[in-house]
């Protein structure tokens, strides 16, 4: 496998675990993994999609932060 498809696979397994443990956070009736997300409210979908949103907007800040005080 070429490494570009290592990696997207090792994102979206990340991704994967972020939901999950978000999930888990909100009280969401989910099991890891093969879990009908379809059998949850969209209310509720989208506040686990929220909460994802916000931690990768906060992961890419504190990057941007640290390439800044680095001298990138």
């Amino acid at each position: 496998m070429p490494n570009n498809l290592a990696l997207i696979a090792a994102a979206q397994q990340a991704l994967d675990d972020m939901k999950y443990e978000i999930a888990s956070e909100l009280g969401l009736p989910v099991q890891h993994p093969g879990f009908d997300w379809g059998q949850l409210a969209s209310r509720d979908t989208g506040r686990c999609g929220g909460q994802i949103t916000r931690r990768l907007v906060a992961f890419a800040e504190q990057a941007l932060a640290g390439q800044a005080t680095s001298g990138q």
